[in-house]
């Protein structure tokens, strides 16, 4: 349980700093309660977690030989992926685009809802954070961890990894945001899926 607790931490805390749903909670913590829109945030990716798992478990009950191959070749290619795209990325560029895309996302739900009870703010930041992480990578990794790990354990580190960088987000998201490098967290991230691959493959042989 420590093993998956651990993996699911590592992973999403490294993954989510510096990524699209990271920066809606910013913007939305700048115009709103920071209570209400960590609360909104936070539950929406402790539920998206809880369905990942619960995916994860119904996964896991095909041929094991199938699930160690497809847990294997997904980190592989997550990590090169995001070895590939931080290679690709400026120091600049790429921050701004997640940022742009970010506040795009809010705009739209502003025009959307007028009213701006404490409700209304608990449901923007859940429905935007909701959107925004469903068939992320991070959702992705999620079922490949629970599939093959205490699903409690996955849970809860990814729980709890999600809280943090939320909490992140909303209690110093501003003073950080320009200091946060995309390029170098893609890279630690993929360097992180790698690793979880090459675990995979040694527990596979």
């Amino acid at each position: 349980m420590l093993t998956a607790f651990t993996a699911g931490l590592l992973l999403i805390t490294i993954s989510e700093l510096g990524d699209k749903t990271f920066f809606i909670a910013v913007i939305l913590a700048m115009k709103h309660s920071r209570k209400l829109v960590f609360i909104g945030v936070a539950s929406a990716l402790a539920a998206m977690t809880i369905l990942s798992v619960l995916f994860g478990k119904v996964v896991s009950f095909l041929p094991e030989i199938y699930l160690k191959y497809a847990e294997i070749i997904l980190f592989f290619a997550f990590g090169i992926k995001l070895l590939y795209e931080a290679s690709k990325m400026t120091a600049s560029s790429s921050e701004t685009e997640v940022i742009d895309e970010a506040k795009e996302a809010v705009q739209k739900a502003d025009l959307q809802r007028k009213s701006k009870t404490p409700l209304a703010i608990l449901i923007e930041a859940f429905t935007l954070t909701f959107v925004a992480e469903w068939g992320d990578r991070t959702q992705i990794a999620t079922i490949a961890l629970a599939a093959r790990y205490n699903a409690v354990g996955v849970a809860a580190g990814a729980v709890l990894g999600h809280a943090l960088c939320t909490a992140i987000a909303v209690i110093g998201g501003k003073l950080i945001a320009g200091r946060i490098s995309e390029r170098q967290l893609t890279f630690a991230g993929g360097c992180l899926f790698l690793i979880f691959g090459i675990i995979a493959a040694v527990e596979g042989v």
